[in-house]
Formats: C-alpha cells, sequence, structure tokens
C-alpha cells in the first residue's frame, strides 16, 4: 500500500498513514480482543470452534473494507494547476466523467500517482463554466477532461515557480531541512525553484528543477 498507492509524501498528505492506522487497530479489536471476550474454557470444542470462525469471517470483512476503503482514497495524480500542484484521487473524481478521459493517461492508476498538467481553456465559455464548477467544489483537477501530460504543462510550471532562496527567506527556521531536501542535487543546486503544493489534509511545496521542471522532492511547508 505505501509503495504503490501511498509513496511518499502521500502517505502524509493524503492521510494513508492514518487510514492504514485504522484499518489494522480494527482488524486487532475484532481478532485477538474479541476472542479474549469470548473464550470460556466451559465451552464445548465444537462451540469455540464457531465463535472462532465467526470472528475470523468478521476480521476478513473488516480487512476488505479497509483495503477497498484505501483503494478509493489512494492518490491516482499530482496535477499542476495554473498555480500549484494538486492531489487527486480515486474518489474525487466523478464516475461519469471517466469516459473524457485522454488517450494515454490512465485515468485511476493503481501503480502510483502520475504527474500530470492541465490544458489550456478552448474559450472564455468554458473558463467561466469550470470556474464556477471549482467555486462548486470540483476542482480543475478533477476532470479528466482537462488533463494533459506533464511534459505539455513544463513551460507553465517554470513560469510560476520561485526561487528556493524566497521559501528560505520565508521560513528562516527550515532553512536546515530545506537545504538537506536539495542535498544531493548539485547539478540543479543552482537553479532549484518551489511551487506550493495542496494536498487533501495539508499544504506542501513542491521542489522543481528549474532547468526542465522535473519534480526533486517535497517539503512539508505551507509555502502559499
Amino acid at each position: 500500500m505505501f509503495s504503490y498507492w501511498y509513496p511518499y509524501p502521500h502517505r502524509e498528505v493524503s492521510g494513508g498513514r492514518e487510514l492504514f492506522l485504522i484499518m489494522v487497530s480494527v482488524d486487532v479489536i475484532i481478532g485477538p480482543l474479541m476472542t479474549l471476550i469470548i473464550y470460556d474454557s466451559r465451552k464445548s470444542l465444537r462451540v469455540l470452534r464457531y465463535d472462532i470462525a465467526v470472528i475470523v469471517l468478521l476480521q476478513i470483512v473488516a480487512l476488505g473494507y479497509g483495503l477497498w476503503t484505501m483503494s478509493m482514497a489512494r492518490p491516482v495524480h499530482l496535477v499542476f494547476e495554473i498555480d500549484r500542484f494538486r492531489v487527486v484521487h480515486a474518489i474525487d473524481v466523478p464516475p461519469e466523467l471517466l469516459d473524457q478521459t485522454r488517450p494515454g493517461i490512465v485515468a485511476l492508476p493503481y501503480r502510483g500517482p502520475t504527474v500530470l498538467g492541465l490544458r489550456p481553456f478552448k474559450d472564455d465559455l468554458e473558463k467561466m463554466h469550470a470556474t464556477l464548477a471549482a467555486l462548486q467544489g470540483l476542482q480543475l483537477s478533477y476532470r479528466p477532461e482537462f488533463w494533459q501530460s506533464y511534459d505539455a504543462s513544463r513551460n507553465d510550471v517554470l513560469r510560476i515557480a520561485k526561487p528556493i532562496e524566497q521559501l528560505k527567506a520565508r521560513f528562516p527556521d527550515s532553512v536546515k531541512q530545506i537545504e538537506a531536501a536539495t542535498a544531493g542535487k548539485a547539478e540543479a543546486a543552482r537553479t532549484i525553484l518551489y511551487v506550493p503544493f495542496s494536498g487533501r489534509k495539508d499544504f506542501w511545496t513542491v521542489l522543481i528543477d528549474g532547468r526542465n521542471g522535473d519534480i526533486l522532492g517535497y517539503l512539508p511547508l505551507d509555502s502559499f
């Protein structure tokens, strides 16, 4: 789950760690704890076997429901949206819009989130409708008809990205953390930029290679 569905930093920004702990806790409660509660040495072996079978069945159901929940909540895309990156989760995408996904893009991948961009609006009318929908909660990044490859959005990313020095100036207490995140990236060190990152729970920062727009890393800093 953490290798494919919730790789770093999504186990933090998408709540993967909390969901996993809840799932494990529920299974532990249903399993060992209920076994202790129902066990009675005076019960016949037949009755104990029946009780244990019921507990095992409940555990399997709880595990299946937990896996389904984590699957529906998993991040599927990291989309560059105008002035930020936004995480899109499987449950965020309206099912009726999935058939509008452009060729070459997997709508709901299971092997980790992919990086995408958004195509330009066709006209002012489309922009107005999209803005109204966003105000009602349907963000642009949740709409497959706007998705495009990240390569097509690299110039847009570089245009709005800001120098890493500005981030250090904004967060003087986190300079060491910022430098640690950029360590080992000597070739890109002079051109590292940053872009805000909107997750389900928190706001983070994406580090960008200023030469080509590649994503270099992430920081738990709200740079909005």
